[in-house]
């Protein structure tokens, strides 16, 4: 029997999450933390369980509402099945570099070691995905774990934690106290020196250029930046899926190193004689496979500024090499002012080159994504939250839609089909009076379709647009280059997705020509219950410039010429 000052672990954990400012939590119910959902009885409309379909929704959510909002999403699942399904939730806030807890049910104390139900090694399965994996074995060592989780989460890279929660060890009680709020950690800032050194080496180039990535950007950084940038017409370039982080309209903004690099930008970082590296890790995706900068020693002359020291030097070796978060470089960089050189017209060639990948012929395809794209560009609020997974439809919101400073980007640097639509729904959660757009694939959409139920549960819908080809369409692009004709695996047979969504209670259309895009996205709008638009796009428009068709006749001639 509890006395009054005491608490079961479920209690202590949930009044230390609300202390921290955990405002949602992203979760399919388990047995294995029953203490957990009945404290959540209690703070409903403090801390709100937003209740998920699978548990690879629920990581996705919480995956996509850390990356948005900078505190750590939420996410609980039960032990086993539960988190394995969750773990491309882990794995994408690991890339993403975005924060995260996972709580994890886990088996009693009692049991441990001996393959009892649905037992596993969180730190086995873990140490290499998340940031850190612990299990909390004494419930007294709830809000001290909590507050380290908290801070691991946010600060450095930020990234996922694991937390494995034994059954007995919630049901246990204790008087200690819950967390109060923790103060902020300051970002690790750069000295004055290191500036002077920062405008010395940027100076004495000839073709310079900023990279960016990452998340945890304040607005007034971004800002900050983009005063540097453009008062010392220094080109800009963002990493794979971080091109909301700057206001594409800014004359120095020169487009995305990620996958499916454009020549402009390959050229930028390729000739570049110096770049300033700002809170990006260097991935495969930005460095076009490690290419464009050799490996360890790039011959650019290479500034790295990022907030945890184990970033920096990890793969290129930085002439300067500077812990500081993106904020308080930003900062330091607006008080440094601009610095000057010859180089206005490097950057000039690299703004009109990433125009022109605005130029797109006429679309071989009943729905022109092209028009579509720029019907969108008109008519969007300039608030506006894009989310997308993972296919070769995601050129379009990724290359083909210019973010303003109010826009942002919700997209998998892992490459995760699935989670456009969950993290749509994470969106709407966090910014209920946003516009929320998800762009996805047929294949795509239907690894989380399911979550359109949580949508509507939640009050979360979102506008949804199915660029539905009928096929895996990134894998038949590379069939179509190394097997040509012969297609295995890829073509799909789709269910009514209109019809789906309508019966998840969403507005919903079929869209068959590009003449009906305009007014049926209008009623997406307009609709109270979110919306679904299912777009009749052609397999053979598989890129904007390149169709399957033209891919096959290549290969094709290529494999007679051999």
């Amino acid at each position: 029997m509890a006395t009054p000052n005491q608490r079961n672990g479920g209690q202590l954990l949930v009044a230390s999450l609300m202390a921290l400012g955990a405002r949602k939590a992203f979760g399919v119910p388990g047995e294995s933390y029953l203490a957990v959902l009945d404290a959540l009885y209690d703070t409903q409309g403090q801390l709100d369980f937003v209740l998920c379909r699978n548990e690879g929704g629920a990581g996705f959510m919480a995956a996509a509402y850390g990356k948005l909002t900078g505190s750590p999403g939420i996410c609980m699942v039960t032990r086993g099945p539960g988190v394995t399904n969750a773990s491309i939730g882990i794995h994408t806030a690991m890339q993403d570099s975005a924060p995260m807890i996972v709580f994890v049910g886990q088996v009693g104390t009692d049991m441990k070691g001996r393959e009892a139900f649905q037992e596993i090694d969180y730190r086995a399965m873990f140490g290499t995905v998340a940031k850190w994996t612990v299990e909390i074995d004494r419930v007294e060592r709830i809000p001290e774990i909590l507050a380290r989780a908290w801070k691991t989460a946010t600060t450095g890279r930020p990234g996922p934690v694991v937390i494995a929660l034994p059954e007995d060890m919630l049901t246990s009680l204790t008087d200690v106290e819950p967390l109060s709020r923790l103060q902020p950690i300051a970002e690790p800032a750069p000295s004055a020196a290191t500036m002077a050194e920062v405008a010395r080496i940027l100076s004495a180039a000839k073709r310079p250029v900023i990279l960016y990535g990452g998340c945890n950007w304040q607005p007034q950084a971004s800002a900050a930046l983009q005063a540097f940038a453009e008062g010392s017409s220094i080109p800009v370039v963002s990493v794979f899926r971080y091109i909301d982080q700057f206001d594409n309209h800014a004359p120095v903004f020169c487009g995305e190193a990620g996958v499916g690099m454009a020549p402009g930008v390959k050229r930028l970082l390729g000739e570049a004689d110096v770049i300033l590296a700002i809170n990006n890790r260097f991935g495969e995706n930005s460095t076009d496979g490690y290419s464009l900068l050799s490996v360890p020693q790039p011959k650019q002359r290479l500034i790295h500024v990022h907030a945890s020291d184990a970033e920096i030097g990890k793969i290129y070796q930085p002439e300067l090499g500077i812990q500081a978060g993106p904020n308080a470089f930003a900062e330091a960089l607006a008080t440094l002012g601009p610095v000057s050189g010859d180089w206005a017209d490097w950057c000039a060639q690299g703004r009109a080159a990433y125009e022109a990948g605005f130029d797109l012929p006429p679309q071989p395809s009943p729905v022109d994504m092209g028009q579509v794209m720029a019907q969108l560009a008109k008519g969007l609020p300039e608030d506006v939250i894009l989310t997308n997974g993972a296919g070769n439809f995601t050129i379009w919101p990724n290359k083909v839609f210019k973010f303003g400073p109010k826009a942002r980007l919700l997209a998998p640097q892992a490459g995760a089909m699935g989670y456009g639509l969950p993290a749509a729904i994470a969106a709407k959660v966090a910014e209920p009076n946003k516009t929320v757009v998800c762009f996805a694939g047929d294949g795509d959409f239907q690894m989380n379709c399911q979550e359109l139920a949580s949508a509507l549960q939640a009050g979360a819908q979102p506008i949804i647009l199915v660029l539905n080809n009928g096929t895996y369409g990134t894998i038949r692009a590379h069939q179509e280059r190394n097997y040509p004709a012969r297609v295995s695996g890829t073509d799909m047979v789709s269910p009514d997705f209109s019809a789906l969504a309508r019966a998840y209670g969403f507005h919903a259309e079929r869209v068959e020509t590009t003449a009906d895009f305009a007014p049926a996205f209008e009623r997406a709008l307009a609709s109270k219950t979110g919306a679904l638009l299912d777009l009749a796009i052609a397999a053979d428009a598989i890129t904007p410039r390149l169709t399957l068709s033209q891919m096959r006749a290549a290969a094709l001639k290529a494999q007679e010429q051999a």
